[in-house]
This record gives structure tokens, sequence and C-alpha cells, in this order.
């Protein structure tokens, strides 16, 4: 088999390194000339059986619904997608001619995952997760491939983040109901945050793939893959890739931005010259699941983002040991659960066909036959009694009783205080006693405040306690009183 490899893409000129999802995405032709169409879906049953599609085709195909699909541009005229892809603006900034056979390599074959509808009838080539479902291509990315990919790649990460973001607020400005984004940056971007967050004020589902790095230095070394953005944005469904046997892909970054996984490995898909291909990486896996968001918001247009991703990563099969980890989220998408997930969120009445397209707030106010205040905790009725009983004036006129006790008390504890600091006069005072001394006074013949003249003597002084009987009290030699007060 001939084999190629899909578009990978990094800012070697800065410190500041890009990355793509898509950059481990590999392609396998199934011969140099078109294989048999009951070839080509006969060996993509697998993928879809992993999905549990078939069965979820019985409640809708995405009809109604417009999956943006923001990658490298979509080839319109190929058998699959014919008349289901409208073409949206080019943000790469290079001048590749869509007429290039290297332009919108990757991007068409992940149309056809999400909007294929085969040909001749419908029952040869690629049919899609969500076949009657419209695509609407917005190129921000080049194909390794592209006549112009060494001048793309050199862009600085920042404009290329803008240009991102440009194609995020475009979507949402024509109609997407959901956004597919194969692709991956290493580091986040404002402008794309605000994007994304405009987006989802909107109620547009988005989906992105968590990346191919499972296998770098990096990750083996740290034991879980590099972030990748726009996957690890709070409100965006993050993507990683299984294999035909169930088991996580060995390139599929595992971190914990994946929510749940998808098919990614030998995905059968149809490319922009025609002829079949299998691809692998996080990629198809993240165009797979968005087929599944564009049915279920083609039967419920009326949940939130967050209801979707409720419905699709609460039904998920397959799911791990202890609920979740870093390598398959939740489990497995099945399409079929999910769906019916959707239609439960819908019959209690949280959304509708007719709910509000902005935030869940308003569409909890609108459940049929639910009282607003039973959202939270029964209403008045259930809201307990005040921890303090009301009081009445007879309670207030026993405290201000009391008050007045205590005050009371404090006016006779601070008279006896003041009683208690008045001047104490010492019994047998006679007057000077030689050499300055007081006669009969309690510091033993040398009165505080010593160092007067001969024959003078100081005014007598308050004490802070009672005076000590003459002749129990002595004076050290340092000249401090015994008692601890000082001269």
């Amino acid at each position: 088999m001939l084999s190629a490899t899909a578009p990978r893409r990094a800012c070697r000129a800065t410190a500041i390194a890009l990355t793509t999802a898509l950059g481990l995405v590999t392609a396998l032709a199934f011969g140099a000339a078109p294989a048999r169409a009951d070839a080509v879906r006969d060996a993509q049953m697998w993928v879809l059986d992993a999905l549990n599609v078939p069965a979820a085709w019985s409640v809708t195909q995405g009809q109604g619904v417009t999956v943006a699909v923001i990658d490298s541009g979509v080839n319109p005229d190929v058998s699959d997608l014919a008349g289901s892809v409208t073409t949206g603006p080019d943000y790469t900034g290079v001048s590749t001619p869509p007429s290039n056979p290297n332009w919108g390599v990757h991007g068409t074959w992940m149309a056809s995952l999400i909007a294929g509808h085969g040909h001749d009838g419908g029952g040869s080539g690629i049919i899609g997760v969500a076949p009657k479902s419209h695509v609407l291509s917005i190129r921000v990315i080049t194909d390794n491939t592209d006549p112009n990919y060494s001048l793309y790649q050199h862009e600085p990460q920042a404009r290329i983040q803008r240009e991102l973001a440009r194609a995020i607020l475009y979507a949402v400005s024509h109609g997407a109901q959901v956004i597919s984004m194969s692709l991956g940056y290493a580091l986040p971007s404002l402008p794309v945050r605000s994007a994304l967050q405009d987006a989802l004020n909107h109620n547009v589902v988005i989906v992105a793939s968590s990346g191919n790095s499972g296998e770098i230095q990096a990750a083996r070394s740290k034991g879980y893959a590099p972030y990748s953005f726009p996957a690890d944005y709070p409100g965006v469904l993050g993507v990683a890739a299984i294999g035909q046997d169930g088991q996580p892909a060995r390139f599929s970054s595992d971190n914990i931005s994946v929510q749940v996984a998808a098919p990614g490995v030998n995905v059968p898909a149809q490319g922009r010259d025609g002829q079949y291909w299998l691809v692998s990486g996080t990629s198809p896996a993240c165009a797979l699941t968005a087929g599944v968001a564009a049915l279920i918001r083609s039967a419920y247009p009326g949940l939130t983002p967050e209801m979707v991703r409720q419905a699709i990563t609460s039904t998920a099969s397959n799911r791990p040991r202890g609920g979740y980890d870093d390598e398959v989220g939740f489990g497995t998408v099945d399409a079929a659960a999910a769906l019916s997930a959707a239609a439960r969120l819908s019959a209690r009445g949280l959304a509708g066909p007719g709910s509000p397209r902005t935030g869940l707030r308003r569409t909890v106010l609108l459940t049929p036959g639910v009282s607003a205040d039973s959202h939270f905790g029964g209403g008045p009725a259930a809201v307990p009694p005040p921890p303090v009983t009301p009081r009445g004036l007879q309670r207030l006129l026993v405290f201000c009783v009391l008050a007045a006790v205590c005050l009371a008390v404090i006016v006779i504890a601070a008279s006896r205080l003041v009683l208690m600091r008045r001047p104490v006069h010492v019994a047998g005072y006679r007057g000077p006693a030689p050499g300055g001394g007081v006669a009969g006074s309690p510091y033993g013949g040398q009165q505080p405040g010593a160092g007067h003249g001969p024959g003078q003597h100081a005014a007598p002084q308050r004490l802070p306690w009672p005076a000590t009987p003459p002749g129990r009290h002595t004076v050290p030699e340092d000249g401090q009183d015994a008692s601890g007060a000082g001269e």
C-alpha cells in the first residue's frame, strides 16, 4: 500500500512551539486506483459499529444541522460530499488555490467522516456519522504537502491563533451548530478562548482532538502527554483515539483534556482526490464524535452544549476501571445511547426545540409544570426557621434590669478603687530627721525621693498598695524598695 502523512505544523522560529493534533495522522490508500465502493463500505463498518451509529439513524441522520469543519479546507466536489459543503474563508494567509491537488487534503477526510453520504444512491463509498448534515468549511491550516506549507509554518504563532479565533467567530455568525477542530496548539490563546466562549454563548457544541503526543519523549518521562489546545479549553469536548480492538492508540495523547474516545486507527475516509484512504490519529476520532454531536443537535436543538456533552460522556461504552482515565476519558462514544440520554434530558423539560439558545438559567424557568422555587430546595416552605426567636417586650425588660444591675456593680467597684488610691498619711511623722530621712517612715529612715540636699525631704507619695507597717520593711542596698517599687 502507498503511504502519506497528513498535515503537521510547528512554529520552529520561536521558542513558543505550535503543534497540531493532525500531526501524526497517517493515511494509507486502498490502492493506486479507487477501491470498489462495496469494499469501502465494508471496511468502514467496524467504525460505525464501534460508535453504534446504525441504531442512532432510526432517530435522525443529522438533517438541519451545519457542522463547521475548521481545518485545511474541503473539496466540495468529491462524490461522497457533493451538495453538502459550503466553502467559507481562507485564513491561512497563503495563496495556494483550491484547485491545487495538495489543498484541503486533511480537511476533506474529516468532512467525509462527518457528512459523507456515499454515492450511487448512497450505498457506495463513505457514509458519515451524520450523512444528512451540512459542512461549513473554514480553512485555517495547510497540509504539509501544500506548496506554501513552509511559508505558513513560519508565521508568528500569535497571528495563527488569531486567525483560528476569526474562524470560530465566522462559524458562529454563519449558523454552525457544531464546530469540529481536528487540530491543536501547544499554548493557549486569549483570542481563541474568547471566541470559544462566544460560540458556547450561542449554543454551539465544540469538539476537538486531544492530540497525537502519546509517544513523544516528554509524555514517556512525565507519565502524561502535553496538553493540546483547543481541546483543553473549558466547554470543549476533547477526544482521544482507539483502535479496532477498542484499546487506546499508542500515539493518542493521555491527559485530563480527554473526555471520550472514538476510532482513530485506520479509519476509512474519502480524500480530496476522490480516492479512499485509511487515516489514523485523534483527528478522525474528533470528526466522528462531532458527527454524533450533530445527530443530537438535529433531534434536540434546544439542548445546551453542556447537555450535549453530558449526553455523550454519560453514556460512553467500554468505560475504564473507576469510570474515568486520561487515555479514553469516560469511554467510547455510543451514538444511540447518547441520543437516548438527550431524549431524557429533553423530556424532563430542561430544554426543548422552543428553549432559548443561550444559557441554562432561562430554560430552567420554562420547565413545564414545575415551580422555579422547586429547583432551590423546595421553595419558601422548605426554608428552615431563623435560629433566634423574636424577642417580646417582657424579655426586653428583663435584659434592661440585668443591664442596670451590671452598671451598679461597675460603679461600686470603681468607687472602691478610687478610695484605695488616696494618699497615705504615715502615723508618727515628727518632721525631718538627721540626714534627710523621715523619722518613723515606712522606709526605715530613707524617704523616697532621697537625693535632695541635707535636711530636706520629699513630699509624701501615693503608693499603689497599702503602706507597710513600720519596722517590717527593709530597703535593699541598691536603693530599691524590697516590695519592687522603684525610687
